[in-house]
């Protein structure tokens, strides 16, 4: 770990974390249980994701990154994946105004080329017209995994190697964090898991290994404010180490 995220420690401590992660789960689940397509979760859940945002614009957090569609999700049905999609271009045309206004830069992370003409362009279209915002930065991993992050890494840090522009030896935690998804922004604090399951599910492997996480029962439509205060107070209580002893050595 850098010694700039060690002088953080205690500031994150005292005063809350600057970078929260989510994994939103449960959508599914919360639509067969309201008799509902699966797709109805989706849309219940972007209504979240708008009370997440806001919250954590109120708590002026630094970064808040959301974890939308994996690079495993591509597995699911076909007309999951194209309802997704849809709604994703719905999402990012009908709150991007809203994020701009209340000074959000959007940041889509994750590999976008797979996704078609259409949504590579409403991406670069978002995030230009927030580009120059300086409050809170919202993240949207969208196709994006943990493990491709490290691989697309490691490749930037092997051609500056083939290139003669750096020597093995040379390669560090820094150098290797550099290249990666999100290398400008705080660390991330802390991981908030809804949906019940105990699992990373290939978020944000490297970024998340001094991270606190927070786990809940409750299904992502039904996250709301207090749920992500419950959260944000037990990261409070907590006692972070960043890999080293406790007080007193236990």
């Amino acid at each position: 770990m850098s010694s700039n995220n060690q002088n953080n420690t205690d500031d994150q401590q005292e005063h809350g974390p600057r970078h929260v992660a989510i994994i939103m789960d449960g959508n599914g689940r919360w639509a067969k249980n309201q008799g509902k397509l699966r797709i109805s979760g989706h849309r219940a859940g972007v209504k979240s994701v708008r009370r997440a945002v806001s919250f954590a614009v109120s708590n002026n957090l630094e970064a808040l990154t959301l974890y939308a569609f994996s690079s495993e999700n591509w597995s699911r049905p076909a007309q999951e994946v194209t309802a997704l999609m849809e709604l994703f271009v719905w999402a990012l045309d009908s709150e991007v105004k809203s994020l701009h206004k209340h000074n959000v830069r959007l940041r889509v992370i994750g590999d976008t080329s797979r996704f078609s003409p259409r949504i590579q362009e409403r991406i670069r279209r978002s995030e230009t017209l927030t580009a120059n915002n300086s409050g809170l930065t919202l993240n949207i991993a969208a196709n994006y995994g943990g493990r491709w992050d490290i691989i697309e890494g490691v490749k930037k840090l092997a051609e500056q190697v083939q290139e003669g522009l750096l020597r093995p030896d040379q390669i560090t935690e820094e150098s290797l964090t550099s290249q990666l998804c999100m290398q400008e922004l705080a660390p991330v604090d802390l991981v908030i898991r809804t949906g019940g399951e105990h699992r990373i599910s290939n978020f944000l492997l490297w970024q998340i290994a001094y991270a606190e996480f927070y786990f809940t029962d409750v299904l992502w439509p039904d996250f709301d404010e207090h749920v992500f205060e419950g959260a944000l107070n037990a990261f409070s209580l907590r006692e972070r180490r960043f890999g080293g002893a406790a007080p007193g050595g236990a």
